[in-house]
C-alpha cells in the first residue's frame, strides 16, 4: 500500500491512534535496549569508527549549505554533536529518555543542538520546517510496514519541498556475513542454532528477531535490501537520489583494525569502497547502507 493510499484510507491517523494511544508503545524491546544508552561508545570503537566516519563521509557530501536537520532516532547524539559544531541548526529527537539525558550532558561542549524524546511516527515538530531529515534507526527498527510508512509520512510532512531525506538501512544478509566473517578470530556463530535461525528468518523475511541469550544483538529490527529500501521510499512521496554502502565490502578485512589505523592501508580501503560504494552487486554484503532522497513537492 503507498503512502496516498494510507492517507487516503485514514491509515496512518489510525496506526498513530493505536500506538501513541497507549502508555506502553514506547516501552518495548526497541526502547529498553536503547535506553540502556546501547550507543555509548559505539561509534567509537571498533567497527563502530568505521561506520562513523563513513556516515559524516557521506552526509558531508549531500548536506553542503547551513541546514535545520532533524535527527530521528539519532540515540546519543554522536551526528547531532558533530553536525551542530558544522554549524547546523539540530534537533535530536530521539525515543529514549536516557539516551537524550546523555546527549544532553555529554554532548554539547563545543556546539549546542536541541535534544528531545520524540517518536518517529509522531514528530513534534511543524509542516515544511526542515531542510534535513535523518532516519539513521528508525526504519529498520519498525518491522510492521506500514508503521515504517507512517514514518516516511511525518518525515515528508516536516520537510521542506526540496528538503533531503537521509535514512539508514541494515543489510538482511548482515547476521549472515558477520558469521562468516574475519572480523573475529573465533567466529562460530554460524554453527549456533539460535544466531543461525535468526539469520534464516531475516534472509526470508527481512524480520529480524533476536534469541534468547544473544542480548549483545541488536533489538527486533527490520532487515532490507536496498532496492526494497528504496522502493518503500519512492512510495512515500520521494525522490530516491542514490544509495550509498557505509562499511562496503571492506568491513572484514583481515586485521582490520590495524589497517584502519595506518593512513596508507586507510587511503587504499577507502579507494576501493568509493569505487564500489554505488554498486548494488555488493549492496548486501555491507553491514549500513544509507539512501538519499528529496521531497519533490
Amino acid at each position: 500500500m503507498t503512502l496516498k493510499s494510507l492517507r487516503r484510507h485514514g491509515i496512518i491517523g489510525k496506526i498513530l491512534s493505536k500506538r501513541m494511544g497507549m502508555k506502553t508503545a514506547m516501552k518495548d524491546e526497541v526502547h529498553d535496549f536503547y535506553n540502556g544508552c546501547a550507543e555509548v561508545g559505539r561509534l567509537e570503537r571498533r567497527l563502530g569508527k568505521i561506520e562513523f566516519y563513513r556516515t559524516t563521509e557521506i552526509l558531508r557530501q549531500y548536506i553542503k549549505e547551513t541546514s535545520v536537520i532533524y535527527d530521528v532516532g539519532g540515540g546519543i547524539g554522536m551526528y547531532a554533536k558533530w553536525l551542530a559544531e558544522q554549524g547546523h541548526d539540530v534537533h535530536l529527537l530521539e525515543l529514549a529518555e536516557n539516551q537524550v539525558e546523555y546527549a544532553k550532558k555529554n554532548m554539547m561542549e563545543k556546539a549546542t543542538f536541541q535534544a528531545e524524546t520524540a517518536d518517529a511516527r509522531k514528530l513534534p515538530r511543524t509542516d515544511n520546517s526542515a531542510d534535513v531529515v535523518l532516519l539513521m534507526g528508525p526504519l529498520y527498527h519498525l518491522q510492521e510496514r506500514e508503521e515504517r510508512m507512517v514514518a516516511l509520512a511525518e518525515a515528508y510532512r516536516v520537510l521542506k519541498p526540496g528538503g533531503l531525506l537521509i535514512a539508514a538501512g541494515i543489510s538482511k544478509y548482515s547476521s549472515a556475513t558477520w558469521a562468516l566473517s574475519t572480523y573475529t578470530d573465533t567466529n562460530t556463530l554460524f554453527e549456533e542454532d539460535g544466531y543461525f535461525n535468526m539469520l534464516r528468518e531475516e534472509i526470508e523475511t527481512g524480520c529480524h528477531n533476536r534469541p534468547k541469550g544473544y542480548e549483545w544483538v541488536v533489538a527486533k529490527a527490520y532487515f532490507h535490501t536496498a532496492e526494497a529500501m528504496e522502493q518503500e521510499i519512492r512510495e512515500g512521496g520521494f525522490q530516491v537520489e542514490n544509495s550509498h554502502a557505509v562499511e562496503g565490502c571492506i568491513w572484514f578485512t583481515p586485521n582490520l583494525m590495524e589497517n584502519w589505523e595506518n593512513p596508507q592501508a586507510r587511503e587504499k580501503l577507502l579507494k576501493i569502497l568509493h569505487m564500489t560504494e554505488l554498486d548494488k552487486e555488493l549492496m548486501g554484503m555491507s553491514p549500513h547502507f544509507l539512501t538519499v532522497a528529496k521531497k519533490i513537492s
